[in-house]
C-alpha cells in the first residue's frame, strides 16, 4: 500500500493507494481541484463545503451521463452483433442456392453436351 499527499481545495490530504496507482491518484486530485476552482470563479466564495460538494455532484454528473452512454452503446452493440448474425445466416443461405444453381447449371450443361453428342454423332465428341 503507498500513500500520497493530494491537495483538494487548498487543503492536503494523504490518501492510501494500491501500488503503482500513485500517478492515477494524484491526477485524480488534480482533477477536482480543478472543478473546485472553476465553480469558485463562478459562484464566488460560497463556501468550501459546498464548492467541494458542487463539483462532486458535478463528477457524478458526468459519471452518469458516461454510464447511460456505455449502456447505450452496449445495446447498440447487441443490436448489431443480432444485425450481423442475420445477414450471415443471409449470406450462408445465398452462398449454398448459388452453389446449386451452378451445380444445376453444370448438370444441364453436361447432359445438353451429351445429347449433342449423340444427336450430332459421327465419333465427334463436343465440350
Amino acid at each position: 500500500m503507498s500513500h500520497v499527499n493530494v491537495t483538494i481545495n487548498g487543503r492536503q490530504y494523504r490518501m492510501a493507494c494500491e501500488a503503482g496507482q500513485e500517478t492515477r491518484l494524484l491526477r485524480l486530485a488534480e482533477s477536482l481541484e480543478s472543478r473546485i476552482q472553476s465553480l469558485r470563479g463562478k459562484f464566488g466564495e460560497i463556501g468550501d463545503a459546498r464548492l467541494t460538494v458542487m463539483a462532486a455532484l458535478t463528477v457524478c454528473d458526468e459519471l452518469q451521463d458516461a454510464d447511460n452512454r456505455i449502456h447505450s452503446l452496449e445495446q447498440e452493440l447487441v443490436a448489431l452483433a443480432d444485425v450481423r448474425e442475420v445477414a450471415a445466416d443471409r449470406a450462408r443461405a445465398t452462398q449454398i442456392a448459388v452453389a446449386n444453381a451452378l451445380n444445376a447449371a453444370a448438370d444441364r450443361i453436361e447432359k445438353t453436351t451429351q445429347v449433342l453428342n449423340r444427336t450430332i454423332g459421327g465419333g465427334v465428341a463436343i465440350g
